[in-house]
Formats: structure tokens, C-alpha cells, sequence
């Protein structure tokens, strides 16, 4: 058993192996949120308002994020 000081980071983190829908359901909320900023940024050229650099970030870290998920760590 873990001493109580011990910080929550050393718990050994899910591999995709062992819990794939988990990985599923985020793969694929990520791929939703990008689809939607996509769209998003369409709908408002489309008619001409200014494209939020909040949509802008929202879309950059859904793309990082599967990146991240998607790219094996170089350590494995």
C-alpha cells in the first residue's frame, strides 16, 4: 500500500490494451469537437462575422490532444 504523501501521479495510467473504450470515447469527442470548430468556422466565413480565437484554441487543443493520444510516447 502507497504511503498517503505519495503524489496521485505515480498510479499507473490505463493502457489502450487494457481499457479501449475509453480511448474510443475520446478519439472520438476529440474527432467531434474538431468536426464542429470546422464547421463552425465555415458557418461564420460564410456570412462574413469574425472567427473567435476562442473557436481557434478550442480547435488547436482538440488537435493536440489526439495527437497526443494517437502518437506512441518514445519511451515505449
Amino acid at each position: 500500500m502507497n504511503p498517503p504523501n505519495e503524489p496521485a501521479t505515480m498510479l499507473p495510467m490505463p493502457a489502450p490494451e487494457q481499457d479501449q473504450f475509453l480511448y474510443r470515447l475520446l478519439i472520438g469527442g476529440l474527432i467531434t469537437a474538431i468536426l464542429l470548430v470546422i464547421a463552425g468556422t465555415f458557418v461564420l466565413a460564410f456570412f462574413g462575422k469574425p472567427i473567435p480565437e476562442g473557436l481557434i484554441a478550442i480547435g488547436s487543443a482538440a488537435v493536440g490532444g489526439l495527437v497526443g493520444l494517437l502518437i506512441p510516447s518514445p519511451v515505449s
